[in-house]
């Protein structure tokens, strides 16, 4: 219990450290569109305007749940505005603890996880994790430009700093755990 304990830890600083890479250094701007400053601050004061009094939120824009928004969706433009109506540092510190111990509590189940899946390989570990973080990290990232036509890029690019994330874990969580016993060899 303790190599799963401290695998779980370890992963999920490394998950954290993975995540940071991508998103708190400039390599992040590769996944982002910018409007410019002035097209910012007027798109800021509109939201301001518009949004503020509905407080924070995720606003589809325009709203589909009525005829006229459904006209207006299918003319576009649409967007899907994640509102914060107070606004915060960048980089937030206190998403960057927030951050870590999400990682810790992901990368301990993980580490329960294959743990249970019994004393395999290294190799076969790894494998699982890969297969796990492909398949789970594509349904979540690549679903949403699928289903909801958001922009390809951003979460191709998310998707890639999830599965870089979970396989850095994984490895470290499969390097700690119990090794696979050796398999004695029959005689005929």
């Amino acid at each position: 219990m303790a190599r799963v304990i401290l695998g779980g830890l370890l992963g999920g600083l490394a998950m954290w450290f993975v995540g940071f890479i991508f998103w708190g250094t400039p390599l992040s701007l590769l996944a982002l569109s910018n409007a410019g400053d002035a097209q910012s601050v007027a798109v800021q004061a509109a939201l301001a305007q518009n949004l503020g009094p509905g407080g924070t939120g995720a606003y589809a824009i325009p709203w589909p749940g009525t005829a006229a928004g459904t006209a207006a969706y299918g003319q576009g433009p649409v967007a899907l505005v994640l509102f914060n109506a107070s606004g915060f540092a960048n980089p937030d510190m206190s998403a960057l603890v927030g951050g870590l111990v999400l990682g810790i509590v992901c990368t301990l189940l993980l580490a329960v996880g294959l743990r249970m899946a019994g004393e395999a390989s290294l190799g076969r570990r790894l494998t699982l994790v890969a297969i796990f973080a492909v398949a789970i990290t594509a349904y979540s990232q690549i679903g949403q430009p699928i289903f909801n036509h958001a922009p390809w890029g951003y979460f191709i690019y998310l998707w890639i700093s999830e599965i870089v994330g979970w396989i850095a874990a994984g490895a470290i969580i499969a390097k700690l755990l119990p090794a696979a016993a050796p398999v004695a060899s029959q005689q005929l």
